[in-house]
């Protein structure tokens, strides 16, 4: 298939030298680090996945280089958010990208971690999705069925909502846990019957495999992505959360200035030919601002918590306010 491929640094390389010579970002983001507490950041490392064009973005213009002016910047991939938390966990990822579900399975297995800052999510990013001949006509035929999904993922949560607004629980159906990449070969082999996914997997599948969108995010309320950090990295270095933050914003606004060349590096960052990237593109908020976590956001995380504790999705029930990140007071 080869339509979402692992970056290719070369490639990459290319890209940022042919584009840079012509598009500079504006440096209107000033540099804290010399002003805030907190040693100086080293070393910086990055979660992402494919569908974060704000950090795909602030990579390719050197953003963070620009925030972070004494710091290597590393940059690691991720299929999904729950990997990515894998590696946070386990100190290889100072700050990450992830959908709503990974946090809340990450801190009902009591993993550390801290909310800094959300996005809301484009409603029709996310979707369940059915084979172009599918016999399934509504949700209520979803009883039965083989439906893919990556375990602990946004997908899982979109997934669950449908189930439960079908009036099926989760022994109703047959889940198969695949993470994005496996569960596309499952879906054109069509040894599964939906596929519960986000995008640039999305539109993909609906692109080149004509897949149907069966039920999908705009039938529920609003919901959010969110930027992760490592307790342990912002506890030391405190002044590096507006810093990154401050880097995603020029991403954000850089974005809106130069969308034809934002989605050249969508595309070719991804390997997505280039009518899927518009699709995706014109699906992303515009803007989509990264703003700190206000009670409203965290009452829908602790919802969406309370709702899989109650499912006996996670073991046990968790205050999504304790993983929230607050500045510390100054002495």
């Amino acid at each position: 298939m080869g339509v979402l491929q692992s970056f290719s640094l070369i490639a990459v390389t290319a890209l940022s030298l042919g584009l840079t010579a012509c598009q500079k970002p504006e440096q209107k983001q000033a540099n804290t680090s010399a002003t805030s507490a907190g040693t100086p950041v080293k070393t910086l490392s990055i979660g992402y996945q494919k569908s974060s064009l704000n950090l795909l973005v602030a990579r390719q213009q050197a953003l963070f280089e620009q925030q972070f002016p004494q710091a290597k910047i590393e940059w690691r991939e991720f299929p999904a958010g729950p990997q990515m938390l894998e590696a946070l966990a386990v100190n290889a990822v100072d700050f990450g990208y992830v959908g709503n579900t990974p946090p809340i399975f990450a801190q009902a297995a009591n993993k550390d971690l801290r909310y800094i800052g959300y996005e809301v999510v484009p409603e029709h990013s996310q979707a369940l999705l059915i084979p172009a001949g599918s016999s399934i006509k509504s949700i209520a035929d979803l009883k039965g069925k083989r439906i893919a999904v990556q375990k602990g993922s946004s997908a899982h949560e979109l997934l669950a909502k449908i189930l439960q607004k079908a009036g099926l629980s989760w022994t109703d159906i047959q889940p198969i846990w695949l993470p994005p990449a496996d569960a596309r070969a499952a879906f054109d082999k069509q040894s599964i019957d939906a596929w519960s996914i986000w995008d640039p997997y999305l539109s993909a599948a609906e692109l080149d495999s004509k897949a149907k969108v069966l039920s999908s995010a705009a039938d529920f309320p609003k919901t959010y992505s969110f930027y992760i950090a490592n307790p342990k990295f912002i506890t030391e270095h405190p002044q590096a959360v507006a810093q990154f933050i401050g880097g995603l914003n020029s991403a954000d606004q850089w974005i809106l200035k130069n969308q034809t060349v934002a989605l050249d590096i969508y595309a070719q960052s991804t390997g997505l030919n280039k009518t899927i990237a518009q699709r995706v593109f014109d699906r992303r908020l515009k803007p989509s601002p990264i703003q700190t976590l206000t009670p409203e956001v965290i009452q829908t995380q602790q919802n969406i918590a309370d709702l899989f504790q109650q499912v006996q999705l996670i073991p046990q029930k968790i205050n999504v306010q304790d993983a929230v990140w607050t500045l510390p007071s100054k002495q």
